[in-house]
């Protein structure tokens, strides 16, 4: 991970070919083999290799990688906004994510009444749509921007998304697994929820940098680069809902 994440940061300034950046990604390469390699072989592996024998599962990690990559360029990158385009404060920055927070808790609460009601591959895709619609609204920022109709309403629609997406997924992620599997099943969902938050983030400030203009400077420029960077994550959301229907609400009709 370490050497995955520094290789794709470094890029941002260095480019693909140089050398460390290339050493990098071929160290997590050859590592991750090596892992792969080691656990098949395992009397006792940390991560048993039959957990991705379901398509079901295998969806559930994806979909969280793909996820929470987005949310956490969401958190990053519209802290930055808030400071150093709407040159709020830190405190002022903080209350400004209140209307996510607040629809996030709710429809948390909501969950197991709607699972009931729709099912959980159903409720799954909704929750990571209604994220995508929220996200993608967000990446028109700009300097003339309002709270209200440009930060808030978005940010409640990805507060009500990300509260019906979260839970779901670590449903599905261990969905089917024997008793014996069950730490391994839940660590795994963690991994994928950690792997997802570094890898996509390291991926959407190499975006962040390599976004510039001959004609922004200053405020202008910081906010083109928001606007980029937020439509990449809204990029891997719309990854995230092809994953997600092929691999798990197609699944659970056939």
């Amino acid at each position: 991970m370490t050497a995955l994440v520094y290789g794709i940061v470094h890029s941002a300034d260095t480019g693909w070919g140089n050398p460390l950046t290339a050493g990098a990604l071929t160290a997590a390469v050859l590592l991750l083999a090596f892992f792969i390699f080691n656990e098949s072989h395992a009397e006792q592996p940390i991560m048993p290799l039959h957990l991705f024998a379901s398509s079901e599962r295998v969806g559930a990690y994806l979909g969280r990688i793909l996820f929470l990559g987005a949310m956490m360029g969401f958190w990053f990158f519209i802290t930055q906004f808030l400071q150093g385009v709407c040159n709020y404060s830190p405190l002022e920055a903080g209350l400004a994510f209140l209307p996510m927070t607040v629809a996030n808790f709710l429809m948390a609460i909501a969950v197991p009444k709607f699972t009931r009601r729709f099912g959980n591959p159903r409720l799954l895709a909704g929750g990571v749509t209604l994220t995508m619609i929220g996200i993608l609204w967000l990446s028109r920022l700009s300097v003339d921007t309002s709270y209200i109709t440009g930060i808030a309403l978005p940010m409640i629609l990805i507060g009500i998304g990300q509260g019906g997406s979260l839970g779901p997924l670590t449903v599905s992620g261990i969905k089917g697994v024997s008793g014996k599997d069950s730490g391994a099943a839940s660590g795994l969902v963690n991994v994928a929820h950690q792997l997802g938050g570094s890898l996509g983030l390291g991926i959407l400030v190499t975006v962040f940098a390599s976004t510039g203009s001959a004609v922004l400077n200053g405020r202008e420029l910081l906010a083109h680069r928001i606007s980029a960077a937020l439509t990449g994550s809204t990029i891997m959301l719309v990854f995230a809902i092809i994953v997600i229907f092929t691999l798990i609400v197609r699944t659970r009709k056939v």
